[in-house]
């Protein structure tokens, strides 16, 4: 989630908050000022009957030409003192000049007569449908919380949005960015120190970084050619050992077995090298490559292999494939899936090669059952009885596909192991 979604998912739950609280503040607060001005009118009217029924004077008539009313009556003493002597109350109350109930104000006054009598007045007026206030408090709360909220989240989306342009073209520098390009942050023209600061920080990541890749590109350039010249140089030895005529027939064999091993080593330094520099982005040109052609030149080195081993090519060629990358690494990718292919095939066996517009197919014989898919794309990874190999064939053809957003999958279908190379669908 965004954040500017989440500033606004917050801010409007606690408006929400704020507003409800507000929303029973207000009504309560008004109706006690609505109580308390209606108050006041009846403690006039009940303290303008009262005296006139003291003074013995005669009462206001009823109704008056208004919708107060009142009724005086006498009460007993015992009626007076287990009653509170003022009292308001909301009710319905009979009008007697509209005829009908209608909710009222009321006021109950209990005082007592110079001759010792308790009287009992009782005054109203009518006053508001507070059922009707509530509802009408509550729509406009309610239109006014809409009508606030879509105005103050609107700004402020629009406020955070603009403020956090130098977040977002950081973020997008981030997502740009790789390893040797030497492409420094964009320049933070903002008054916010945070983002001042976090581009700071991140020119000085990038340098760091690019010092850190240089020098990894150094070492392992410097490693592999020292590593290199040496091997070389043993094994020229030992094949001049090899034609010294008094050599033994057991010392040659162990001679022939150091020379394999020194290839197999010198084929491994060859293979991580590669590797580092896949990894490290270091193939930089790219261009449309056309898999068919690189797949027939590619059948034609490997015909004599195949032969020698009694291997089986068959070729479909469905459409065109054709694929923006490195021809270099094009042709290491399809090269190591036909040498392991013919590698971990059966005297006899057979490859099939399939290529379609979207994909290239691989599917050879071999050993009997399905692989573990989970470690075959794995470093040093070797099937059994196969470990003999570096172990480093399809950990570049994984590396060389990740390289170029395509998929590289491993099944087992009708007796073959197929190896698969597809475009991936960007959603």
């Amino acid at each position: 989630m965004r954040l500017t979604h989440v500033f606004a998912l917050r801010f409007s739950l606690l408006a929400s908050v704020v507003l409800a609280c507000w929303s029973v503040f207000f009504y309560f607060t008004l109706m006690d000022e609505v109580n308390d001005e209606m108050d006041d009118s009846l403690e006039d009217y009940a303290e303008h009957i009262i005296r006139r029924s003291l003074a013995g004077e005669p009462l206001p008539a009823q109704p008056g030409g208004t919708n107060n009313q009142y009724y005086l009556r006498p009460v007993s003493a015992a009626y007076a003192e287990n009653r509170p002597h003022i009292r308001y109350e909301d009710r319905e109350v009979y009008i007697r000049l509209k005829k009908e109930r209608e909710p009222a104000r009321v006021l109950t006054y209990i005082f007592q007569r110079d001759d010792g009598r308790f009287m009992e007045i009782e005054v109203s007026t009518p006053t508001i449908d507070k059922e009707d206030l509530r509802h009408a408090i509550f729509f406009w709360i309610v239109f006014l919380y809409g009508a606030l909220l879509l105005t103050v989240v609107g700004i402020n989306l629009w406020v955070v949005r603009r403020n956090m342009r130098p977040l977002r073209a950081l973020l997008s520098w981030l997502d740009r960015y790789q390893p040797g390009t030497k492409e420094t942050p964009p320049d933070s023209r903002t008054r916010i120190w945070e983002f001042r600061r976090l581009n700071e920080a991140m020119k000085q990541f990038a340098a760091r970084n690019e010092e850190l890749f240089e020098q990894q590109k150094t070492f392992i350039g410097n490693a592999s050619h020292e590593m290199q010249t040496p091997l070389a140089v043993c094994q020229n030895r030992i094949e001049m050992l090899l034609e010294d005529e008094k050599l033994t027939e057991a010392q040659m064999a162990e001679l022939v077995k150091t020379l394999h091993t020194l290839e197999r080593l010198s084929r491994m330094n060859r293979s991580l090298l590669l590797l580092c520099r896949i990894e490290n982005k270091q193939f930089a040109e790219t261009e449309a490559v056309d898999f068919n052609a690189l797949a027939e030149s590619l059948l034609a080195d490997f015909r004599n292999a195949f032969a020698h081993k009694h291997i089986a090519v068959e070729a479909e060629e469905r459409a065109t494939l054709r694929l923006e990358m490195n021809r270099e690494l094009a042709a290491t990718l399809l090269s190591n899936l036909l040498k392991n292919a013919f590698v971990h095939n059966v005297s006899g066996g057979r490859i099939r090669l399939t290529l379609t517009a979207t994909a290239l197919r691989v599917a050879n014989t071999g050993t009997p059952g399905p692989l573990d898919a989970e470690h075959i794309f794995d470093r040093f990874y070797h099937s059994p009885g196969k470990a003999s190999s570096t172990g480093l064939g399809l950990a570049l053809a994984q590396a060389i596909c990740k390289r170029y957003g395509l998929r590289l999958d491993y099944s087992y279908e009708e007796g073959l192991h197929v190896f698969t190379v597809r475009r991936v669908n960007k959603s």
